[in-house]
This record gives structure tokens, sequence and C-alpha cells, in this order.
């Protein structure tokens, strides 16, 4: 019977070529665009599984109570990972102190390669269940050793052993290899780190010092909770364990689980309030609408041509056959559409799968080894073809048999209505995408065109990683002059993209309950030359006044957090010492473009930089420029490779996750608006092959081509009218919750929306166009030969 089934839907297939094209081809989009987005997500909910235990690991983060809010970070001080170490072992299984992550440069002989590592406590390997490929993960208790990844040891010994071998760090400390672990999957959070360092290897100074300041955040804290203990209940335990160390603000640890530091990474009053969790379900409904798509232009279809098939049903319905036999009938013939559309899908994944990463940062392959991928995908293939066969099964089948033969079956006035309701649904998703893509583009462009308050073009930084470069801030500034490429130079603790520090503060009418913490960046004299900041009062720092390493230049964010009427002058107090304003800046973008500018403080103190930053002439092209500074830093440096970073890029690099949610819009977009074109031009084909004879009767009797293209073409315009009048509301109310989340958001303009509609009427009419015109050309008599 089923094969009776098959071979029946096989020739109906066969005999209807272009209906059959326009269902498989359409479907197949659909489904390919369910398998991309499935892939996706699974990525997303899978990231960090690599790891065994990432259940049971979290990240200590701490809750600082500041100007009457809760900031939540991931920076804590030394003294509190030896508090959990010593005082909570029943419940934490371990618990490693890691150092922020940052450019490490390993020499062997002449060969230098700098990459991403950290200083870790010997734990931490054992947390991450790396994948040892030599040597032991426990490695990390000898001050002396390293663990290279498996990339990182390839670059420096090629295919030899590199266990036991020597390497040299930073141009000053030789280590032993002590193992080598498989580079971490590209869906983990730790990704980038390619080699880790013993903790107790590194003894300078100021880590020395840290080791007893409580107030000191300046590392990481990660622990494993024993399988007994229950996250919530340590979490109540350790939660105040600050407290009576740090009297000046209220701090409260909390534990963020390994499982949630992708998708749930945003906190609120000191808890998590969502992340990427909520992009997660964006894509995945917008993957379920388009499926749906092509599911209703499948089922537009197959109602559409159903006078076509009466006969067929009155035949059979009349020699015996039960309606649910003819249910079964053309479900059968929706399965194989939906199953050759499966074909086609995967085929269309597999070449679309490297564009498709590269617009969503990702590193996916299809897991032709995996059964749950390929039940799911059975599944979901099954699940379509019933879904998009089941009303033209249950429609078809309740033809009366008696009428359909005798030629009086009539589809009714209103058979037309679910058809017509489906293409509204279809396009109001279409257009609904539309208008998300260009609000998602128009707030890229709304805060790249914001004021950044310093000048981009032009300025490099380079870190100064080894200890060859301190001390000869003169020297080097004086040889990069000299190169005639650098119009100046000037070192500092952060990058111009960002503010790395931050330090409590007090002035005289401060609110004594209120806890301030601004950003503080060491600088050097020609620091805001270089970067090219704009002073709005006051002056610059200056060789000419000794008393500049004690004062202070404020950004306008600084001084309204203050409250300061006239600035210039006041004291500030912070370490225990006085610090006199002699300058105001006017804001500077330094951190993410969509938030206000954080109150930022500027202080003369050379010795804490770890930043060269450089700005070449203009007129001088970048690449001639770097070809004149580059023996420059060799000269200085010649333990490091000259590694160096654009300030244009590394802003532009925070516009990343915008700009993924509009690319991957966009292409959602337009696989959405080819289905629903698709559909439409199905509909279109057949309405004009429907009405051939009222065509040629039409043109005996004068009617010309336009007014005939106007006649069959008026129907498709006023449904996707009626779209877009559901869509402008629907799509401007999710839009304008999405912007909220941004403190500096563009507005929801109204010719975004009638530009949307027009678009959607402009692709309809051009989809229409082509089957009206074609059948308004026609010669009548052969339209009215035609049976």
């Amino acid at each position: 019977m089923f094969k009776n089934y098959l071979k029946i839907a096989w020739r109906n297939l066969v005999h209807s070529k272009l209906y059959a094209a326009i269902n498989i081809v359409g479907l197949a989009a659909g489904m390919a665009v369910a398998l991309l987005i499935g892939l996706w997500v699974w990525d997303e909910v899978s990231f960090n599984t690599y790891h065994h235990q990432y259940h049971r690991v979290a990240q200590v983060m701490v809750n600082t109570t500041n100007s009457g809010k809760i900031y939540t970070g991931g920076t804590v001080s030394i003294p509190m990972g030896t508090e959990l170490q010593d005082k909570y072992a029943a419940d934490l299984k371990y618990v490693s102190l890691v150092s922020h992550p940052a450019a490490h440069i390993l020499a062997v002989g002449d060969k230098q390669i700098s990459q991403t590592g950290v200083w870790a406590q010997q734990a931490f390997p054992l947390m991450l269940t790396l994948k040892m490929l030599q040597g032991n993960a426990d490695a990390l208790k000898d001050p002396s050793s390293v663990l290279l990844s498996q990339s990182m040891a390839r670059g420096l010994f090629g295919e030899e052993d590199a266990l036991n071998k020597l390497v040299r760090l930073d141009n000053k400390t030789d280590m032993k290899v002590a193992g080598v672990y498989a580079d971490l999957p590209y869906n983990t959070t730790l990704r980038d780190i390619k080699l880790m360092l013993p903790w107790n290897g590194n003894n300078e100074d100021w880590i020395k010092n840290a080791r007893t300041q409580w107030d000191n955040h300046m590392c990481q804290l990660y622990v494993q909770l024993n399988d007994h203990a229950d996250i919530d209940k340590v979490n109540a335990r350790i939660r105040n364990v600050p407290t009576p160390h740090i009297n000046f603000s209220k701090e409260e640890l909390l534990l963020h689980p390994m499982e949630k530091w992708h998708l749930y990474s945003s906190f609120e009053n000191g808890k998590v309030s969502g992340g990427r969790i909520s992009m997660v379900w964006l894509i995945g409904i917008i993957g379920v609408f388009v499926l749906a798509l092509a599911c209703i232009y499948f089922m537009n279809l197959s109602t559409a041509r159903s006078e076509k098939r009466s006969r067929e049903v009155g035949i059979r319905k009349a020699i015996g056959s039960f309606r649910g036999q003819l249910i079964a009938q053309f479900l059968s013939e929706s399965l194989l559409v939906a199953f050759i559309a499966l074909v086609l899908a995967v085929l269309l994944v597999q070449l679309l799968l490297p564009f498709f990463n590269s617009l969503s940062d990702k590193a996916m392959a299809i897991p032709w080894s995996m059964p749950l991928f390929w039940v799911f995908t059975l599944a979901f293939t099954c699940f379509a073809g019933l879904v998009s066969g089941s009303y033209p099964a249950f429609y078809l089948s309740g033809f009366e048999p008696v009428k359909v033969l005798k030629g009086t079956f009539r589809a009714g006035r209103f058979a037309a209505l679910p058809r017509k309701i489906l293409v509204v649904v279809q396009f109001t998703v279409s257009v609904s995408l539309i208008m998300g893509t260009l609000i998602v583009y128009r707030q890229i462009e709304h805060a790249r065109n914001r004021p950044v308050g310093y000048t981009r073009a032009g300025l490099i930084t380079v870190d100064m990683n080894t200890p060859d470069m301190e001390g000869h801030y003169n020297a080097i500034r004086h040889d990069l002059l000299e190169t005639g490429a650098v119009a100046d130079m000037a070192e500092s603790n952060s990058a111009p993209t960002q503010v790395w520090s931050n330090n409590i503060v007090e002035w005289e009418g401060k609110d004594p309950g209120i806890v301030v913490s601004p950003g503080t960046i060491a600088v050097s004299h020609d620091f805001g030359n270089t970067i090219g900041w704009k002073i709005k009062e006051g002056r610059d720092f200056s060789r000419s006044f000794a008393s500049d390493t004690g004062a202070f230049i404020l950004n306008e964010s600084a001084v309204k957090l203050t409250g300061f009427k006239e600035p210039l002058g006041k004291v500030i107090r912070w370490l225990n010492q006085d610090h006199m304003i002699i300058g105001v800046v006017k804001d500077m973008v330094m951190e993410s473009p969509y938030q206000p500018v954080r109150p930022t403080i500027f202080h003369l103190n050379p010795a804490w930089a770890r930043l060269i930053t450089v700005r070449i002439k203009p007129g001088i092209s970048m690449r001639e420029g770097l070809d004149r500074i580059a023996p420059v830093f060799r000269k200085y440096n010649p333990g490091s490779p000259f590694v160096y970073k654009f300030t244009d890029d590394e802003y532009a690099k925070k516009f990343d996750n915008e700009e993924r949610i509009g690319n991957l819009t966009t292409f959602f977009a337009m696989l959405a608006i080819f289905i629903s074109c698709l559909g439409l031009f199905g509909l279109a084909s057949f309405v004009a092959e429907q009405r051939t004879k009222e065509i040629g009767i039409r043109k005996v009797l004068g009617a010309s081509v336009f007014n005939l293209w106007k006649l069959l073409s008026k129907d498709f315009v006023a449904l996707v009218i009626i779209s877009c009048a559901i869509a402008i509301p629907l799509a401007g109310y999710c839009l304008h919750q999405w912007l909220q989340q941004y403190e500096y958001r563009t507005t929801l303009s109204w010719w975004i929306f009638i530009a949307s509609a027009v678009g959607a009427l402009a692709i309809t009419l051009a989809t229409v166009s082509y089957q009206a015109i074609k059948a308004a050309v026609m010669n009548p008599v052969n339209s009215l030969k035609i049976e």
C-alpha cells in the first residue's frame, strides 16, 4: 500500500514539474535555514561542555555597591582565593587564582611567538579537564614549568617532541615545557588561552604586595564544587567573605557557574539578568518562522491546485477509497517532497556553512557521525512534511464525489480565504525581518557616528611585554620621532579603547555613605597630544611643572560625578594622597559606544605604563610608517617580535555583536523573502492558468495588457499591504524593546517602515508581473482553444 502511495506521489511530481520544483526548492530553503539555525543554537547551548566538569566549575564574581548601585565584576583580590582555599575545603574541591589573559612572548632560539596566556594555580588545568597529549595537567605546581597548547608547541618546535624542552618567557625567564594539551574548541570561553604559567612563578613585587591587599582587585578566581555541594548553599556561605576585611565599601561574593558563562553573562542588581540567551531565542524564533513560511507556501500551492486533483479524488472515492486512505495518499506525497527537500537542504547547508560560519563567528560542521543529529533531522523532516501536507490532505479528501464527477463542484467564495491568510502571514514575517535588519544597521551606524572625543586614525598600540622596554621612554620617543613617520608617542596603562583600572576616591563635600570608584588611567606627558584629546578647561600635563606628577586631569563625566562647578584647583584624595585637578578634557568613548562615558581620571605615572601608543603622521601610509618604526622597537625590545594593534580595528570590534545580529537577520530576511516570492510566483502562475479563458475573452473585448496586469496583480498587492499594516506595529514594538538595552540608541524613524513596505510591494510586483504579463500578452485565439 505504502509503495503504491509513493509511486503515485512520484508520478504526480513528474507530471507537474514546475510546481514540484517550486515546492521542493522552497521547502529545501526553509529546511536549510532550520538546519543552519539548529547547528548554531546547538553550538550556543553546548558552549563549554567540552570541559567534563562544566556543571560544577564556577567563577567567583564580586558584587560591589557603588554610588547606591550594585556592580558585578569578575576581578578579585588574591586574599579572597586564599580564604576560600583555607576555610571552605568541604564545599570546594578545587580553588585557583588566575591572572587576566595577556600576551606573552615565548622564544626558542631565534623563533619568537606572541600568544595569549595566564598565570594560574595548579588546580586550574584540572578543573578544565584538559586533554593532555604529553605530560600531566598538575604540572603547574612546579614554578619553572609551563603548559602549552598543541598549536603553540607546534609553532615553537614543529613536529619535534616539546616535552621537557626549555622556552624563554618574555625575554627574562627560562621555563620547562611540562605538558602539551589539545587546543580548546572554538565554542569554549577560554579558547584563546594558548599557554598556562605557574602562579608561584610570578615573583614581581606588585604580585607579592597584593597577597595581603583585600582592596586590590587584580586577578580572577575559579572554583570547582565538591560532588555533594549545592551551589546555592555554597553561595550563601561564601557571600560575606570580604566583609570583615573591607571597611570602605560593601562587597559580596557570587558563584557564576561555567554552564552560564556564555548565555547568561549580564548582571543587574547583583544577579544574573540575561545575556546572549536573548539572541539565541531571537535567532531560534526566526528559524521557526522561516521554516513555517516554507510549509505555508507548500500548503498554499497544494490547496490552490485542488481543482486539478478534484476529479482524481472523486473517482477514488467512487471506487471505494476511504477518506483515511486519501489522507494517507496526500500525506505520503508531502513526505516524499519533504525528504527530497531534505537531501537538497543538506547539500545547501554544506555549501553555505563556511559563509554562515564567517557571518556568525563560529567553527561549526555538520555532525555526520552523531546519531542525535540524524534523529532530530529526520524527525523535523517528518514534522515539516506532515504539517505542510496536513491541510491539503484534509481539504482535498473532503470533496464530495457526486459533485466533482458531475462537474458541479465549486471551491466556494471563501475557499481562497485560508490561502490569503497564509500569504499575509508569510509577508508579515518577511517585512518584519526587513524592518529589523534596517534598524539593527541604523543602530550600528548611529553608534559609529558618535563623537569619540579623540582621533583614532593613525593610532597604533604596542604592548610593553618584556622588561627591555622599561626605563627607555625618552630614548624610544626620540628615535621614533627621528624616523619622520611619527607625530608623537606616549605610554599608558590602558589602551585608547579601554579603561582597565578603577580606584576609590574622595573629595570635600562627597557623601561619605557613597563609594565612588571612577576609572583611572596612568599616562605619560605626551598622552593627550598623541591621542588628540580636547582640553575643555585648564591645561595638559607639562614637563615645565614638576608638581604635575601629583596632578589629575578629569573627563567631563568625572566632573559631573564630583559636582564641581569650577573643578580647576580642586583636590581629590586617592591612595591616601591629595591630587589637584589641573585640567578637564571632553569625554572620550573608550569603552562601549552604546553606553555613557565612564567617569575617568588621568594621572601622570609612566612607571605604571604597560602600553605604548604611537601616532603615524598624516600623509604617510600605515605600511610605510610601520616599516620605519619597526627597527626602533626591535632595537629596544630584541626579545619580542614587533606586534601592534590598530586603534581603529580595536574600536571596530566593539560593534561585532550588533553587526553579527545584523548579518544574520539580513541572511534570514533574504531567505524568507525568497521563500515568500517562490510561493507568490507559484500562486500567480496558477491564477494565470486558471483564468486563461477569462483573459482571452477580455482581450477580445479590448482589454489592454496594462489592464490585465492590474487585474491579476491587485489581489496580491492588497494582501501585501495588509501584511505591512500588521508588520509595522508588531515590528515597531519589538524593535523598541530591543533598543532599550542601549543607553545611546537611534530612533525608530517612520521612513524605515515606509521603505520596508515599499520594498515589499516592489518585490511582490516584480514576482507577480512575470506571470501576469505572460498571460496578458498571450494570443486570445490560443487562450480560447484551451480546454
